[in-house]
Protein backbone atom coordinates (compact mmCIF):
# COMPACT_ATOMS: atom_id res chain seq x y z
CA UNK A 1 0.00 0.00 0.00
CA UNK A 2 1.30 3.74 -1.16
CA UNK A 3 0.91 5.93 1.72
CA UNK A 4 -1.20 9.08 -0.27
CA UNK A 5 0.35 11.49 2.08
CA UNK A 6 3.53 11.04 0.85
CA UNK A 7 2.95 12.68 -2.28
CA UNK A 8 -0.50 14.39 -1.87
CA UNK A 9 -2.27 16.46 1.11
CA UNK A 10 -5.32 18.04 1.24
CA UNK A 11 -3.41 19.86 4.68
CA UNK A 12 -2.02 22.94 4.61
CA UNK A 13 2.06 23.00 2.68
CA UNK A 14 4.31 23.77 5.24
CA UNK A 15 7.42 22.43 3.87
CA UNK A 16 8.74 24.92 0.49
CA UNK A 17 9.98 21.83 -1.17
CA UNK A 18 6.44 20.62 -1.82
CA UNK A 19 5.41 24.48 -2.59
CA UNK A 20 4.87 24.51 -6.79
CA UNK A 21 4.14 27.44 -8.51
CA UNK A 22 3.17 30.51 -7.57
CA UNK A 23 6.44 32.57 -8.70
CA UNK A 24 4.52 36.12 -9.33
CA UNK A 25 2.93 35.85 -5.90
CA UNK A 26 6.46 34.74 -4.07
CA UNK A 27 8.05 37.72 -5.50
CA UNK A 28 4.81 39.73 -4.15
CA UNK A 29 5.09 38.43 -0.48
CA UNK A 30 9.04 38.38 -0.94
CA UNK A 31 8.78 42.42 -1.51
CA UNK A 32 5.83 42.84 1.46
CA UNK A 33 8.28 41.30 4.17
CA UNK A 34 10.51 43.21 3.07
CA UNK A 35 9.01 46.63 3.36
CA UNK A 36 8.83 48.19 6.89
CA UNK A 37 5.26 48.85 6.92
CA UNK A 38 3.56 47.36 4.82
CA UNK A 39 0.48 44.79 5.83
CA UNK A 40 0.41 41.18 4.19
CA UNK A 41 -3.39 40.21 3.21
CA UNK A 42 -3.52 37.01 0.85
CA UNK A 43 -7.29 36.67 -0.41
CA UNK A 44 -8.76 34.86 -2.49
CA UNK A 45 -11.34 32.34 -2.86
CA UNK A 46 -11.47 29.44 -0.85
CA UNK A 47 -9.67 25.76 -1.84
CA UNK A 48 -6.38 28.17 -3.98
CA UNK A 49 -3.85 27.80 -1.77
CA UNK A 50 -3.40 31.08 0.58
CA UNK A 51 -3.33 29.11 3.97
CA UNK A 52 0.06 27.40 2.27
CA UNK A 53 0.75 30.64 0.91
CA UNK A 54 0.88 32.68 4.23
CA UNK A 55 2.70 29.50 6.13
CA UNK A 56 5.08 30.05 3.36
CA UNK A 57 5.39 33.81 4.13
CA UNK A 58 6.71 32.36 7.57
CA UNK A 59 9.31 31.01 6.68
CA UNK A 60 10.77 33.36 4.50
CA UNK A 61 9.77 35.75 7.28
CA UNK A 62 12.28 33.70 9.79
CA UNK A 63 15.15 34.10 6.66
CA UNK A 64 14.45 30.59 5.17
CA UNK A 65 13.79 31.93 1.34
CA UNK A 66 14.35 28.62 0.05
CA UNK A 67 10.96 28.44 -1.89
CA UNK A 68 12.54 32.08 -3.86
CA UNK A 69 15.36 29.68 -4.70
CA UNK A 70 13.10 26.75 -5.67
CA UNK A 71 10.98 29.42 -7.89
CA UNK A 72 14.00 31.01 -9.42
CA UNK A 73 13.84 34.08 -7.84
CA UNK A 74 17.38 34.06 -5.79
CA UNK A 75 18.64 36.96 -7.73
CA UNK A 76 15.62 39.00 -6.47
CA UNK A 77 16.52 38.07 -2.74
CA UNK A 78 17.44 41.25 -0.86
CA UNK A 79 21.22 41.28 0.56
CA UNK A 80 19.89 41.26 3.91
CA UNK A 81 16.28 40.40 4.10
CA UNK A 82 14.34 41.34 7.03
CA UNK A 83 13.56 39.21 9.58
CA UNK A 84 11.57 38.16 12.21
CA UNK A 85 10.01 36.58 15.19
CA UNK A 86 6.23 35.23 14.02
CA UNK A 87 3.10 34.37 15.53
CA UNK A 88 0.37 31.90 13.65
CA UNK A 89 -2.76 31.82 14.43
CA UNK A 90 -5.89 30.11 12.88
CA UNK A 91 -9.35 31.84 13.88
CA UNK A 92 -12.49 29.86 14.12
CA UNK A 93 -15.94 31.02 13.76
CA UNK A 94 -16.10 30.67 17.52
CA UNK A 95 -14.47 34.22 18.05
CA UNK A 96 -17.34 36.50 17.90
CA UNK A 97 -15.55 40.45 18.01
CA UNK A 98 -12.24 42.12 17.69
CA UNK A 99 -11.98 41.60 21.23
CA UNK A 100 -12.56 37.96 21.72
CA UNK A 101 -9.57 37.43 19.17
CA UNK A 102 -7.24 39.41 21.16
CA UNK A 103 -7.59 37.41 23.83
CA UNK A 104 -7.08 34.52 21.88
CA UNK A 105 -4.13 35.39 21.15
CA UNK A 106 -2.41 36.56 24.60
CA UNK A 107 -3.73 33.61 26.26
CA UNK A 108 -2.67 30.98 23.71
CA UNK A 109 0.17 28.08 24.93
CA UNK A 110 1.19 26.96 21.60
CA UNK A 111 4.60 26.20 21.97
CA UNK A 112 5.82 27.01 18.55
CA UNK A 113 3.20 29.56 17.30
CA UNK A 114 1.41 31.28 20.20
CA UNK A 115 2.27 34.48 21.33
CA UNK A 116 2.41 33.85 24.83
CA UNK A 117 5.26 31.90 24.14
CA UNK A 118 7.64 34.89 22.96
CA UNK A 119 6.34 37.12 26.47
CA UNK A 120 9.35 37.30 28.84
CA UNK A 121 8.46 34.56 31.45
CA UNK A 122 11.13 33.36 34.24
CA UNK A 123 8.20 30.47 34.36
CA UNK A 124 9.22 29.22 30.76
CA UNK A 125 12.02 27.70 29.30
CA UNK A 126 12.02 29.06 25.31
CA UNK A 127 15.08 27.25 22.66
CA UNK A 128 15.79 28.03 19.12
CA UNK A 129 14.16 26.12 16.38
CA UNK A 130 14.10 25.82 12.52
CA UNK A 131 10.87 25.06 11.12
CA UNK A 132 12.26 23.70 8.06
CA UNK A 133 14.40 20.80 7.82
CA UNK A 134 17.20 22.03 6.45
CA UNK A 135 19.60 23.15 9.33
CA UNK A 136 20.20 26.41 7.17
CA UNK A 137 16.82 27.46 7.61
CA UNK A 138 15.77 30.89 9.95
CA UNK A 139 15.33 30.14 13.49
CA UNK A 140 12.22 30.75 15.49
CA UNK A 141 11.22 30.36 19.06
CA UNK A 142 9.62 27.43 20.86
CA UNK A 143 8.56 26.92 24.54
CA UNK A 144 9.75 23.15 25.57
CA UNK A 145 8.65 24.04 29.22
CA UNK A 146 6.12 26.24 30.96
CA UNK A 147 7.49 26.15 34.06
CA UNK A 148 6.07 24.61 38.13
CA UNK A 149 5.05 28.06 38.50
CA UNK A 150 3.21 28.40 35.48
CA UNK A 151 3.08 31.61 33.37
CA UNK A 152 4.70 34.48 35.30
CA UNK A 153 3.81 36.86 31.94
CA UNK A 154 3.25 39.79 34.52
CA UNK A 155 6.93 39.90 35.40
CA UNK A 156 7.69 41.49 32.17
CA UNK A 157 4.84 42.75 30.48
CA UNK A 158 2.26 44.16 32.60
CA UNK A 159 -1.55 42.23 32.39
CA UNK A 160 -4.84 45.21 32.55
CA UNK A 161 -7.30 43.65 33.94
CA UNK A 162 -10.78 43.62 32.18
CA UNK A 163 -8.46 45.65 28.87
CA UNK A 164 -7.55 42.58 26.46
CA UNK A 165 -6.45 45.66 23.98
CA UNK A 166 -4.22 47.42 26.35
CA UNK A 167 -2.90 43.73 27.56
CA UNK A 168 -2.30 43.16 23.88
CA UNK A 169 -0.39 46.01 23.02
CA UNK A 170 1.80 45.72 26.38
CA UNK A 171 2.73 41.96 25.37
CA UNK A 172 3.87 43.00 22.16
CA UNK A 173 5.92 45.95 23.33
CA UNK A 174 7.97 43.71 25.86
CA UNK A 175 8.25 41.02 23.31
CA UNK A 176 9.53 43.66 20.57
CA UNK A 177 11.87 44.78 23.27
CA UNK A 178 12.99 41.84 25.17
CA UNK A 179 13.39 39.22 22.48
CA UNK A 180 13.17 40.69 18.74
CA UNK A 181 15.73 43.46 19.25
CA UNK A 182 17.49 42.33 22.05
CA UNK A 183 17.63 38.17 22.11
CA UNK A 184 17.25 37.35 19.11
CA UNK A 185 18.28 40.64 16.92
CA UNK A 186 15.31 40.68 14.71
CA UNK A 187 13.77 43.73 12.33
CA UNK A 188 10.19 43.04 13.61
CA UNK A 189 7.30 40.42 14.84
CA UNK A 190 4.89 38.97 12.37
CA UNK A 191 1.40 38.23 13.68
CA UNK A 192 -0.51 35.78 10.95
CA UNK A 193 -3.80 35.24 11.13
CA UNK A 194 -4.61 32.63 9.01
CA UNK A 195 -8.56 32.18 8.27
CA UNK A 196 -9.71 35.41 8.92
CA UNK A 197 -12.82 35.52 7.17
CA UNK A 198 -14.60 33.68 9.37
CA UNK A 199 -14.65 36.26 11.85
CA UNK A 200 -18.50 37.28 11.90
CA UNK A 201 -17.55 40.66 13.81
CA UNK A 202 -14.37 42.45 12.65
CA UNK A 203 -15.20 46.26 13.92
CA UNK A 204 -12.33 47.85 15.33
CA UNK A 205 -9.40 45.47 14.00
CA UNK A 206 -8.54 47.45 11.41
CA UNK A 207 -8.39 50.65 13.58
CA UNK A 208 -6.44 48.37 15.96
CA UNK A 209 -3.63 46.86 12.83
CA UNK A 210 -3.60 50.78 11.82
CA UNK A 211 -2.29 51.53 14.86
CA UNK A 212 0.52 48.57 16.02
CA UNK A 213 1.56 48.45 12.63
CA UNK A 214 5.18 50.07 12.44
CA UNK A 215 8.83 48.44 11.70
CA UNK A 216 8.81 46.54 13.99
CA UNK A 217 5.50 44.90 14.30
CA UNK A 218 3.75 43.83 11.36
CA UNK A 219 0.93 41.37 10.37
CA UNK A 220 -0.49 39.30 8.06
CA UNK A 221 -3.85 37.90 7.48
CA UNK A 222 -5.41 35.37 5.21
CA UNK A 223 -8.62 35.43 4.07
CA UNK A 224 -11.38 36.18 1.35
CA UNK A 225 -11.94 39.55 -1.02
CA UNK A 226 -14.72 40.94 1.77
CA UNK A 227 -12.14 40.95 4.60
CA UNK A 228 -10.21 43.72 2.70
CA UNK A 229 -13.30 45.53 2.41
CA UNK A 230 -14.17 45.37 6.57
CA UNK A 231 -10.78 46.10 7.66
CA UNK A 232 -11.10 49.51 5.07
CA UNK A 233 -14.22 50.60 6.22
CA UNK A 234 -13.14 50.21 9.61
CA UNK A 235 -10.00 52.49 9.57
CA UNK A 236 -9.61 54.36 5.76
CA UNK A 237 -5.67 54.26 6.27
CA UNK A 238 -5.66 50.66 5.90
CA UNK A 239 -5.79 51.45 2.33
CA UNK A 240 -2.20 52.74 2.37
CA UNK A 241 -1.33 50.14 4.00
CA UNK A 242 -1.64 47.49 1.76
CA UNK A 243 -0.69 49.60 -1.21
CA UNK A 244 2.42 46.45 -1.39
CA UNK A 245 0.82 44.26 0.65
CA UNK A 246 -2.32 42.82 -1.16
CA UNK A 247 -2.16 39.47 -2.86
CA UNK A 248 -4.56 38.12 -4.43
CA UNK A 249 -4.41 34.55 -4.75
CA UNK A 250 -6.06 33.17 -8.17
CA UNK A 251 -7.09 29.81 -9.25
CA UNK A 252 -3.84 27.86 -10.91
CA UNK A 253 -2.65 28.37 -14.40
CA UNK A 254 -2.47 24.59 -16.49
CA UNK A 255 1.20 24.30 -16.29
CA UNK A 256 1.19 24.80 -12.26
CA UNK A 257 -1.54 22.90 -11.76
CA UNK A 258 0.01 19.63 -13.95
CA UNK A 259 3.38 20.64 -11.54
CA UNK A 260 1.70 19.58 -8.57
CA UNK A 261 1.03 15.98 -9.88
CA UNK A 262 4.48 15.91 -11.60
CA UNK A 263 6.16 17.11 -7.63
CA UNK A 264 3.76 13.90 -6.37
CA UNK A 265 5.86 11.75 -9.08
CA UNK A 266 8.88 13.58 -7.57
CA UNK A 267 8.15 12.67 -4.08
CA UNK A 268 6.97 8.67 -4.75
CA UNK A 269 10.48 8.30 -6.42
CA UNK A 270 8.96 5.81 -8.86
CA UNK A 271 6.67 3.91 -7.04
CA UNK A 272 4.07 5.54 -8.99
CA UNK A 273 3.16 7.16 -12.24
CA UNK A 274 0.13 9.02 -13.63
CA UNK A 275 -0.59 8.36 -17.67
CA UNK A 276 -0.45 11.98 -19.39
CA UNK A 277 -4.20 11.52 -20.41
CA UNK A 278 -5.14 11.37 -16.33
CA UNK A 279 -3.04 14.13 -15.59
CA UNK A 280 -4.58 16.81 -17.90
CA UNK A 281 -7.92 15.08 -17.07
CA UNK A 282 -7.65 15.85 -13.22
CA UNK A 283 -6.22 19.68 -14.64
CA UNK A 284 -9.26 20.11 -16.28
CA UNK A 285 -11.53 19.10 -13.59
CA UNK A 286 -10.11 21.09 -11.21
CA UNK A 287 -10.61 24.19 -12.56
CA UNK A 288 -7.06 25.29 -11.65
CA UNK A 289 -7.70 24.97 -7.55
CA UNK A 290 -4.99 22.83 -6.10
CA UNK A 291 -6.93 21.42 -3.01
CA UNK A 292 -9.16 19.59 -5.39
CA UNK A 293 -6.13 18.26 -7.55
CA UNK A 294 -4.56 17.22 -4.13
CA UNK A 295 -8.33 15.14 -3.05
CA UNK A 296 -8.28 13.66 -6.55
CA UNK A 297 -4.88 12.48 -6.49
CA UNK A 298 -4.92 11.18 -2.95
CA UNK A 299 -8.12 9.48 -4.37
CA UNK A 300 -6.09 7.75 -7.40
CA UNK A 301 -3.34 6.68 -5.11
CA UNK A 302 -5.58 4.79 -2.89
CA UNK A 303 -7.30 2.96 -5.68
CA UNK A 304 -3.68 2.22 -7.38
CA UNK A 305 -2.89 0.54 -3.98
CA UNK A 306 -6.23 -1.44 -3.91
CA UNK A 307 -5.54 -2.35 -7.61
CA UNK A 308 -2.31 -3.63 -6.79
CA UNK A 309 -0.69 -1.37 -9.41
CA UNK A 310 1.94 1.67 -9.33
CA UNK A 311 0.60 3.18 -12.23
CA UNK A 312 -2.89 5.86 -12.24
CA UNK A 313 -4.70 4.89 -15.75
CA UNK A 314 -7.79 5.75 -17.21
CA UNK A 315 -9.00 2.59 -15.63
CA UNK A 316 -8.29 3.92 -11.97
CA UNK A 317 -8.78 7.26 -12.66
CA UNK A 318 -12.66 6.45 -13.76
CA UNK A 319 -13.00 4.80 -10.71
CA UNK A 320 -12.05 7.16 -8.70
CA UNK A 321 -14.66 9.54 -10.84
CA UNK A 322 -17.12 6.43 -10.55
CA UNK A 323 -16.69 6.93 -6.43
CA UNK A 324 -17.45 10.43 -6.52
CA UNK A 325 -20.38 10.23 -8.75
CA UNK A 326 -21.63 8.00 -6.10
CA UNK A 327 -21.02 10.04 -3.06
CA UNK A 328 -18.74 7.59 -1.03
CA UNK A 329 -15.19 9.44 -2.18
CA UNK A 330 -15.10 12.57 -0.34
CA UNK A 331 -17.30 12.29 3.28
CA UNK A 332 -17.11 15.46 4.05
CA UNK A 333 -18.37 17.15 0.39
CA UNK A 334 -20.59 14.45 0.37
CA UNK A 335 -22.11 15.60 3.76
CA UNK A 336 -22.45 19.01 2.55
CA UNK A 337 -24.17 18.68 -0.78
CA UNK A 338 -27.00 15.74 1.61
CA UNK A 339 -27.27 18.81 3.38
CA UNK A 340 -27.99 21.30 0.75
CA UNK A 341 -30.43 19.15 -1.08
CA UNK A 342 -32.20 17.58 1.60
CA UNK A 343 -34.88 15.27 0.36
CA UNK A 344 -36.19 17.62 -2.34
CA UNK A 345 -35.07 16.02 -6.10
CA UNK A 346 -36.54 19.83 -7.60
CA UNK A 347 -33.58 21.29 -5.30
CA UNK A 348 -31.03 18.39 -6.45
CA UNK A 349 -31.58 19.61 -9.54
CA UNK A 350 -31.60 23.79 -8.60
CA UNK A 351 -28.40 22.80 -6.96
CA UNK A 352 -26.67 20.93 -10.54
CA UNK A 353 -28.03 23.66 -12.69
CA UNK A 354 -26.25 25.88 -11.11
CA UNK A 355 -23.20 24.50 -10.67
CA UNK A 356 -23.08 23.48 -14.43
CA UNK A 357 -23.33 27.18 -15.48
CA UNK A 358 -20.99 28.58 -17.50
CA UNK A 359 -18.94 31.33 -14.59
CA UNK A 360 -19.17 34.61 -15.39
CA UNK A 361 -16.18 37.57 -14.62
CA UNK A 362 -17.17 39.78 -12.00
CA UNK A 363 -16.52 43.29 -12.52
CA UNK A 364 -13.62 43.13 -9.50
CA UNK A 365 -9.80 41.41 -9.73
CA UNK A 366 -11.34 39.73 -12.89
CA UNK A 367 -12.06 36.65 -10.82
CA UNK A 368 -14.71 33.97 -11.85
CA UNK A 369 -17.37 32.56 -10.04
CA UNK A 370 -20.45 34.67 -10.24
CA UNK A 371 -24.10 32.73 -11.38
CA UNK A 372 -27.21 34.11 -12.49
CA UNK A 373 -30.52 33.21 -11.26
CA UNK A 374 -32.32 34.09 -14.57
CA UNK A 375 -29.87 31.55 -16.36
CA UNK A 376 -30.71 28.89 -14.02
CA UNK A 377 -34.32 29.89 -14.93
CA UNK A 378 -34.17 29.14 -18.25
CA UNK A 379 -32.58 25.24 -17.47
CA UNK A 380 -34.80 24.82 -15.41
CA UNK A 381 -38.08 25.04 -17.96
CA UNK A 382 -35.92 23.02 -19.88
CA UNK A 383 -35.81 20.15 -17.30
CA UNK A 384 -39.19 20.54 -15.83
CA UNK A 385 -37.71 21.65 -12.63
CA UNK A 386 -40.67 23.58 -10.31
CA UNK A 387 -40.99 25.46 -7.45
CA UNK A 388 -37.18 27.14 -8.08
CA UNK A 389 -37.86 29.90 -5.88
CA UNK A 390 -39.40 27.63 -3.17
CA UNK A 391 -36.09 25.68 -3.00
CA UNK A 392 -33.55 28.34 -3.64
CA UNK A 393 -33.62 29.49 0.13
CA UNK A 394 -32.39 26.34 1.61
CA UNK A 395 -28.99 26.79 -0.58
CA UNK A 396 -28.61 30.01 1.09
CA UNK A 397 -29.50 29.82 4.39
CA UNK A 398 -26.22 29.53 7.07
CA UNK A 399 -28.31 26.28 9.21
CA UNK A 400 -27.78 24.53 5.70
CA UNK A 401 -24.50 25.79 4.24
CA UNK A 402 -24.73 27.95 3.14
CA UNK A 403 -24.04 26.61 -0.91
CA UNK A 404 -24.37 30.20 -1.94
CA UNK A 405 -24.11 34.01 -1.36
CA UNK A 406 -26.12 36.83 -2.85
CA UNK A 407 -23.66 39.23 -4.22
CA UNK A 408 -25.12 42.53 -3.79
CA UNK A 409 -24.05 44.28 -7.03
CA UNK A 410 -26.95 42.98 -8.73
CA UNK A 411 -30.07 41.57 -8.20
CA UNK A 412 -30.11 37.77 -8.78
CA UNK A 413 -26.40 37.13 -8.81
CA UNK A 414 -24.98 34.70 -6.92
CA UNK A 415 -21.45 32.47 -5.69
CA UNK A 416 -20.86 29.48 -4.44
CA UNK A 417 -19.17 30.05 -1.17
CA UNK A 418 -17.06 27.30 -1.99
CA UNK A 419 -15.63 26.86 -5.20
CA UNK A 420 -14.27 23.09 -4.56
CA UNK A 421 -18.13 22.40 -3.51
CA UNK A 422 -19.17 23.56 -6.96
CA UNK A 423 -16.17 21.50 -8.55
CA UNK A 424 -17.67 18.12 -6.58
CA UNK A 425 -21.38 19.09 -7.70
CA UNK A 426 -20.03 19.06 -11.02
CA UNK A 427 -18.89 15.55 -10.69
CA UNK A 428 -21.45 14.02 -8.22
CA UNK A 429 -24.18 12.36 -10.28
CA UNK A 430 -27.71 13.07 -10.13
Amino acid sequence: MLDPEKGFTSDVITDPNRFVGRTDLIRACMQALNSPTSLIAIYGKRGVGKSSLLRQVQQMALGDYTLAENAGLGHEIPQRPRTYLTVFYTCDSMIDSGEALLSRLINDQDDEDGLLRLVPDEGKEVIEFTRAKEASAGADLKVVNWGAKGIESTKYAKVVPDDTVQTFRNFLSSIVQHQVKKRMKRDGLLILLDEFDVLANKKGLGSLIKSLSSKDVKFAICGIGQDLTDLIEDHASVERLLEQGAIHVRPMPEPEALAVLDKAEELYQGELKFDPDVKRDIVDVSQGYPYFVQMIGKSCVTKASQSKTNRVDTEIYQAVLGDIKNGVAFPTLESAYQRAIGTSENRQMLLHLMAEQTEQKTLFHEDVGRIFLKHARQDAEDFNVDYLDQNLPRLLDSKYGPVLRRIPEGQGIYEFNNPVFRLYVRLRAF
